[in-house]
């Protein structure tokens, strides 16, 4: 242990020397280096391992999928990423609150069900011996990962350390064999610090332009598997998912966009979690011709802070819906910090200090901040606010 600590003290003292003379974007702070990088360091090996299991999960044909209280699935990936993750998350940093998506009550009910996931939750592990000590090696009983999962229960708010996670985004594109995201985020006092994202099905390519099909009949294979994390301050960047130590980073932007009519949209897959219609009526709009490329998942923020694509709109279907924090908490800073802007459908930024759900935002509107209010400005005309 005390070598694995020693590593990761070399790593972020390495860290801090070469990206302060690195080319890198003119807004990153060099002077916060060190700020919050050994929360990244773990939150982005935390991400990479669970990960691993997702991606075992993704190739079985049954997924041990059941339904929760609102009939959104979840699946045996989703409860056995989040014990990894908040496994992590405990072994570094004992003192933080969690905020997860999934709760342990139904596995508590079927024991087999609960035996699978720690069957195939516990050896999980990175190849790299000394990163994998780091987020506390494997889960000691199936008794004590329900226990890991239960702990993601805080409230969330605006005073203190929260993590947001959720350990399947998009778990109906996990289902459909498409786009899904393992998705972590660090907010200190209601503010976002830290963000990190692993997108199994994504090119590991920046510069791999989106396509049609890109939310259905996805494989990990090669050239598959990307990392993205940013640190509030410091920038945004990417990596390929590995199975072992991190692999090397590069800071990544939004695309450079003379014309917004040449611009390229992100929207959800299910229609049920966003407005397509509208989407549709503010593209027209706005004279972007281009089709509007749909997956699932917090993948729409990667897609676009890397540029790949340009907007990314989740009109509200439902008045009083409100979206959940892990849902976009990491994707929401990865944006911002690659140079874009994010807002509700009235401008606002995202509030994270609220609890568990963004009560005070109606939709998502993500886009170069040159364009951000454009955007808007259609919006409103189209929702008619």
């Amino acid at each position: 242990m005390l070598k694995a600590r020693h590593r990761l003290t070399t790593f972020l003292s390495h860290l801090v020397t070469t990206t302060t003379t690195a080319s890198s974007p003119s807004h990153i702070q060099v002077a916060n280096m060190s700020t919050y990088q050994q929360e990244r360091y773990i939150a982005e090996l935390a991400v990479q391992r669970a990960t691993l299991l997702t991606q075992k999960v993704f190739h079985e044909k049954a997924k041990g999928t059941v339904s929760k209280d609102d009939k959104s699935p979840v699946t045996i990936g989703d409860f056995g990423a989040q014990a990894l993750i908040i496994q992590a998350i405990r072994k570094n940093f004992p003192n933080d609150e969690i905020v997860a998506e999934e709760e342990a009550s139904s596995l508590r009910e079927d024991k087999a069900l609960s035996a699978e996931i720690y069957r195939l939750s516990k050896d999980i592990k990175l190849e790299d011996a000394e990163s994998d000590n780091l987020l506390g090696g494997p889960l000691p009983s199936e008794e004590a990962m329900l226990d890991i999962i239960d702990q993601g229960n805080s409230k969330g708010g605006a005073s203190g350390r929260i993590w947001a996670l959720d350990p399947i985004d998009g778990t109906k594109g996990f289902l459909r064999g498409g786009q899904y995201a393992v998705c972590l985020g660090l907010m200190v006092d209601g503010d976002v610090k830290v963000g990190a994202i692993g997108c199994p099905n994504l090119p590991v390519d920046d510069a791999a332009a989106l396509s049609a099909g890109i939310g259905a009949d996805q494989d990990d294979g090669t050239g598959k598997g990307v990392l993205l994390s940013a640190i509030q301050g410091q920038g945004s960047a990417s990596r390929p998912l590995t199975n072992g130590a991190l692999a090397e980073s590069k800071p990544i932007s939004m695309r450079p966009l003379a014309d917004i009519t040449q611009a390229t949209f992100c929207e959800g897959v299910e229609a049920a979690h966003s407005a397509q219609g509208d989407n549709a009526a503010v593209a027209e709009r706005l004279g972007i011709t281009n089709p509007s490329v749909r997956l699932d998942s917090q993948a729409k923020y990667c897609s676009i802070a890397r540029g790949a694509g340009d907007i990314y709109l989740r009109l509200p279907v439902k008045k009083d819906y409100q979206e959940k924090i892990w849902d976009h908490a990491a994707g929401d800073l990865i944006v911002r910090e690659a140079g874009g802007q994010v807002t509700d459908i009235y401008g606002n930024r995202l509030d994270f200090s609220k609890g568990r759900t963004l009560a005070a935002n109606k939709g998502v509107v993500a886009a170069p901040k040159a364009f951000q209010d454009q955007v808007i400005d259609a919006v409103k005309v189209v929702l008619k606010l």
